[in-house]
């Protein structure tokens, strides 16, 4: 008969994903990982399966909240540059508030090559970073807060890797002025 887990995989996967944050993927040991999750190597690898596989499930829990506050946040106002800007302020406002932290995806992306899983989860985030906010910009467009002349599928684009240089260069800990100037410059691709 098999045993009953004792554990909250949920849980576990939130304590898992807080570790590889603040660690990195290579610097986080199957040790680390029992210890932090308290927590034998079979019952380990009964619920996920590899250090690998618990990486990727971290990466997709942490997309699916990021990407579910995005949404909302497009979703929840009627007018895209304030919206757009509501986006990008809250996170300079976490760099400089936690500038060791930074975004799991661009952590990921940056030392994540050699895990072809986590590597297409990594471009499965920034898919949906950029579905998201062509949607909304194309939702805008059809307000008439954004000139017909614009394409929103580049401007989505833009603002995707806006987002990610925004979230490296806060790590670099630039400061505030640093941030608000490459803000201000973004949002004038708006106009």
């Amino acid at each position: 008969m098999a045993r009953t887990r004792e554990f909250d995989v949920d849980q576990a996967t939130d304590r898992a994903m807080d570790l590889f944050w603040r660690r990195g993927y290579a610097e986080t040991s199957l040790q680390d990982l029992l210890r932090e999750l308290s927590i034998g190597s079979g019952s380990f690898y009964a619920a996920f399966g590899s250090k690998e596989q618990l990486y990727v499930r971290c990466l997709e829990r942490y997309t699916s909240l990021q990407g579910s506050d995005l949404e909302q946040t497009l979703d929840g106002t009627t007018g895209i540059r304030p919206a757009i800007r509501k986006v990008l302020t809250s996170m300079i406002e976490a760099d400089l508030a936690e500038p060791t932290r930074g975004c799991l995806v661009v952590s990921a992306s940056t030392h994540c090559g050699e895990q072809p899983s986590a590597a297409d989860r990594v471009t499965a985030a920034v898919r949906q970073v950029e579905s998201f906010l062509a949607g909304a910009l194309e939702r805008a467009q059809v307000r008439g807060e954004l000139s017909p002349d614009k394409d929103p599928r580049e401007l989505a684009r833009f603002l995707t890797t806006f987002i990610q240089g925004i979230r490296i260069v806060g790590q670099a800990r630039t400061g505030r002025e640093f941030a608000e100037d490459a803000l201000s410059v973004a949002m004038r691709a708006l106009d």
